[in-house]
């Protein structure tokens, strides 16, 4: 497995997923019994198991029984007074756990000596820990986020603080100041694992070291300590936990970063919070040419265009770059989803620029690479991509704004199941009319005759032609508009995780009336639709983006929901 993720036995996935404590050569559970001794990893070349303690919010799993220490007496917490030193507290804490990490591994790389057990607590991830206790009622906040449900005590672990700074500060100062919550920071229990400390490329294997024996010295993934309970709505409140602060905490967030590299091509940091999603490379021209153009405009808001492979255009480059050229030396046919990011910041530091993937065909892809963009806590992603027109008034280069989608892409079915609705977001589909009517430049009638909103059918199979016989009837009841393998799969994500969907897509063919691209027509369909199409997408990201706050949905909230967005 490429993420290098350890799977466990039954018994210890129940040891991983419960709150513990190392203690001596015990694991205590915070809310049971001692379960049995493990050994831990010391300079003897024993190894140490269970090594992961409690998620904040996840229910311990255990026998039933009492007792047990309370894990805070061996993690104290230190009281912060405001949440620019919270956040401070925590960048030292996650830079102390790291460097103490990193130190640890190049000295077994050099020398053969493994961290101690001492050593070993050092290797963890910060918790951050806020406490509401109300004096009366809860307040009624209209905001979608940054709000608590009920008095008590939520946590989360974090990574890279340092780097979400701004989101942090920007949800703390809410909850301070709206509801008077207290804050503590502290080591948790959770470890890092070694391989989300080092930089790709690094050489871990030198002098004959092997993955099995850095898997006996230091923390490595485990699957039972990476998961999506809490956005999944399966964390039960338990007395001794904290309730979840956050959708994602620390181990998950750094799972899903270091596959952002993978897919991508892409230093994780350079992931703009406005996404576009597209199933076409041709899309990747305009885009290119696009941020060359925005770059170099005298009042640019743009730092940066950054292509896969880390290949990077400067301000001062961006008016003689050919963009041709450097798509050619762009090494993005190594990289399953490239992606390219139109970098800018905000006045905070916050990231507030554009990146465009190329996720290719099928829900699969959608779904993966959203599952991992949304521990990054973007503002928006639009699904701009091809499909099949299924209405005889249709007109190859025609749109299709969705305000409803039949969802057959089977992928998400245990997760959000197909009876679950996914609802049109007000906010987007009024951003991407008015974007398609500056577009185009076509307004009432005839911007309708161009621009048909409706119910996309997203499949799971592209052949799904073949089975029109079947499949007839479900596109009648459902009213379809046009099919894909894609645009139900990014709304459903959307709608799960927390982040604010849309989709618009340009008609390709049309199965059902035996239109299709004719290449001697299709350099003209290309041309016009395609440079169009995108540029509805970015002008819809650019309306959203001056008014973000008014962008985040209560439809997209649970009656239990973290106070995080």
């Amino acid at each position: 497995m490429e993420s290098g993720i350890v799977s466990l036995g039954k018994h210890d996935r129940l040891l991983a997923r419960a709150p513990f404590d190392v203690v001596a050569h015990k694991i205590t559970l915070a809310s049971g019994s001692t379960r049995r001794h493990v050994r831990s990893a010391d300079t003897d070349g024993k190894s140490q198991h269970g090594r992961h303690a409690r998620r904040p919010g996840v229910q311990p799993r255990t026998d039933g029984r009492g007792g047990g220490m309370d894990s805070d007496e061996l993690r104290p917490m230190a009281s912060i007074a405001d949440a620019e030193t919270a956040v401070d507290q925590l960048a030292a804490l996650y830079e102390g756990s790291t460097s103490a990490l990193r130190s640890a591994l190049k000295r077994y790389l050099d020398e053969g000596v493994p961290p101690d057990s001492t050593e070993r607590l050092q290797f963890r991830y910060p918790e951050l820990r806020l406490t509401y206790r109300a004096d009366g009622p809860v307040p009624r906040i209209n905001r979608a986020t940054a709000k608590f449900q009920a008095p008590g005590a939520y946590a989360t672990t974090l990574t890279q603080p340092g780097h979400f700074r701004p989101y942090l500060l920007e949800q703390l100062r809410h909850l301070v100041h709206d509801y008077g919550a207290t804050l503590e920071v502290g080591l948790s229990g959770q470890e890092i694992p070694y391989s989300y400390v080092v930089e790709p490329g690094s050489d871990l294997t030198r002098n004959g070291v092997t993955a099995s024996q850095l898997a006996t010295y230091f923390p490595t993934p485990l699957l039972s300590v990476v998961g999506d309970e809490i956005a999944d709505g399966l964390w039960q409140e338990h007395p001794d936990v904290p309730r979840p602060l956050a959708l994602f905490d620390g181990v998950r967030t750094d799972y899903s970063l270091r596959r952002l590299v993978h897919y991508t091509g892409s230093d994780w940091r350079e992931i703009q919070p406005w996404i576009l999603l597209t199933n076409y490379h041709r899309y990747v021209d305009g885009f290119v040419r696009h941020g060359l153009e925005r770059l170099a405009a005298p009042d640019s808001i743009y730092e940066k265009l950054v292509l896969p492979g880390g290949i990077s255009v400067s301000r001062a480059e961006a008016a003689t770059a050919d963009p041709e050229a450097l798509i050619a030396a762009s090494p993005w046919h190594r990289f399953q989803m490239p992606a390219y990011h139109l970098v800018a910041r905000g006045e905070d530091g916050s990231p507030q620029g554009t990146t465009l993937v190329n996720i290719g065909v099928g829900p699969s892809n959608a779904k993966t690479i959203t599952d991992h963009l949304a521990v990054l806590r973007p503002h928006c992603w639009l699904m701009v991509g091809h499909c099949g027109g299924l209405r005889q008034s249709q007109t190859i280069g025609d749109y299709v704004l969705a305000h409803g989608y039949l969802r057959l892409d089977r992928i998400l079915d245990d997760l959000v199941p197909p009876e679950v609705p996914v609802p049109a977001l007000a906010e987007v589909q009024i951003a991407l009319q008015n974007a398609a009517a500056a577009v185009t430049g076509e307004r009432d009638d005839t911007l309708k005759r161009r621009l048909r909103t409706g119910t996309v059918v997203t499949y799971d199979d592209r052949n799904w032609e073949l089975r029109f016989t079947q499949e007839r009837r479900r596109i009648n009841l459902g009213r379809c508009i046009a099919v894909d393998m894609e645009s139900g799969t990014v709304a459903a994500q959307g709608y799960r995780l927390r982040v604010p969907y849309g989709t618009l897509l340009c008609v390709s063919d049309k199965p059902l009336h035996g239109e299709i691209k004719l290449p001697g027509a299709a350099n003209a369909f290309y041309e016009r639709a395609v440079a169009e199409h995108l540029l509805i997408g970015l002008a819809t990201l650019d309306a959203l983006r001056a008014d973000r706050h008014g962008l985040h949905s209560r439809k997209l909230r649970s009656f239990d929901e973290p106070p995080f967005r």
